[in-house]
This record gives structure tokens, C-alpha cells and sequence, in this order.
């Protein structure tokens, strides 16, 4: 029995497209956005400025703090007074990217399936959004974050992938060793290489397999399917 198995979200228990989700997402956030005085174009910049300050966290800050930090000084005014409109977007209108995605049945049996084989299930998911965020997406495959022991997010989180450290600060969190701990994601780079690299298990989904340099994969792999089968025969 292992003692934690964690799941990546978009692409593993979420199927999707990236660059269609994102996308999509970033116009809804910019229609939502624009009648309080934020110009489109530039909201969409500042929020990738947000977001690679966010990938490159040194642990010093909540990755909160540096999102908003970066993106102020790119909108060039005090956007986290609006955090609140922010929030409503996500827990509202944020619904309609589930039109970028194709929610399976399978996610669910997979977490049920994981609660039975380890003493911890943890939603390892990049902690670029904040919690309503990542509510509202595990709403699309019929989950919520009482699902999960532990949901990164972008607050209670200081590291994003593919830093190894965002996977240390997890174990740290619950007091696990690596060995422990099975670690399943769709994307090589993120997911599997740095949580491998550590000595987790690793089980890549391959349904939306995200591995442009087709780089070498550590341990098992195989279809959503597959993955559920794997988890059985723990």
C-alpha cells in the first residue's frame, strides 16, 4: 500500500487541450475583466508575466504574493483590489471553459480507486490558480477538493512545476519519503521527470501526453484505462 499517490489535473484527470483550454479561458477572463477597465491585450501579458514570476518562485513568497506583485507593475495599477471580481470569475464564468474539455467518468473511479490503496490522495496540480480555480475544474469530472487530503493552489503553495521542490514541499507537508509515494501526470516534464528525479513511482497518462522533445519516460505509462487498471493491482 502506498502511503500518498498524487494526480496531476488538466490533462490527466481533466482531459484537454492546452492551448485550446488556455485560450479559451483567457477570453472569457478578458470579457469578464474589460468593463472594469482592463484592456484585453494587456491583461493577457500581464497574466503570463503573473504566471512565469509564479514557475520561477524561489520559495521565498507564497506564489500569490509574486503573481500579484508581477502583474500590478504590468497593468501598471492595484489589480488585487480586485482580487474579489477575480474570484467571482472563477467560481462563475470560469464554468464555461468545460467547453475546452473532455470530462471522462474515469477520473473519479481513479481517485475512489486511489483512496483505497494509499493512506493520502493529494491533487498535485500546477499552483497557478487560485482555489475556486481548482474547485471549479474538479467540478467538471464530478469531484471536489474534499476529495483530495491536500489541493495545491496558488496560495498555499511557494514552488510550481517543474521545480523538484514543488514535489519536496508536498512531502515535507505530510512527512513522506519518496519511495512512498506514486506520482501520475500527462506531461513528461512536469509531472514525471521531477517527481522521478526524487524517487517517486511514476505513471504517465498518455490520453492528452504532453512530451514534445519525446524525451525517455521512467516507469509504467498507458491510457487513463490503463492507468485505473495499474492502480488496481496495487
Amino acid at each position: 500500500m502506498k502511503k500518498a499517490i498524487l494526480f496531476d489535473l488538466d490533462g490527466t484527470l481533466l482531459p484537454m487541450d492546452q492551448t485550446e483550454f488556455t485560450n479559451g479561458y483567457f477570453k472569457l477572463l478578458a470579457a469578464k475583466m474589460a468593463p472594469h477597465g482592463y484592456d484585453p491585450k494587456q491583461l493577457v501579458d500581464a497574466l503570463w508575466q503573473g504566471v512565469g514570476a509564479m514557475v520561477k518562485n524561489d520559495g521565498g513568497a507564497a506564489n500569490t504574493e509574486r503573481f500579484w506583485a508581477v502583474f500590478d507593475r504590468a497593468m501598471g495599477k492595484n489589480c488585487r483590489a480586485d482580487e474579489p471580481v477575480f474570484d467571482g470569475f472563477y467560481r462563475a464564468e470560469f464554468q464555461q471553459t468545460v467547453a475546452f474539455t473532455q470530462p471522462s467518468p474515469l477520473s473519479a473511479e481513479l481517485v475512489r480507486v486511489a483512496r483505497e490503496k494509499a493512506e493520502r490522495v493529494i491533487l498535485a496540480t500546477n499552483p497557478i490558480f487560485p482555489r475556486c480555480g481548482q474547485v471549479t475544474r474538479l467540478g467538471f469530472v464530478g469531484l471536489s477538493d474534499r476529495d483530495f487530503d491536500w489541493v495545491t493552489d496558488y496560495e498555499n503553495s511557494r514552488f510550481c512545476k517543474p521545480n523538484p521542490a514543488y514535489y519536496q514541499d508536498i512531502l515535507a507537508r505530510f512527512g513522506l519519503k519518496p519511495e512512498e509515494c506514486l506520482m501520475l501526470g500527462n506531461d513528461v516534464e512536469e509531472d514525471i521527470l521531477p517527481a522521478a528525479g526524487l524517487g517517486l513511482e511514476t505513471f504517465l497518462v498518455t490520453d492528452c501526453l504532453i512530451n514534445p522533445e519525446n524525451k525517455p519516460v521512467p516507469g509504467p505509462s498507458g491510457s487513463k484505462a490503463e492507468a485505473l487498471a495499474f492502480l488496481l493491482g496495487l
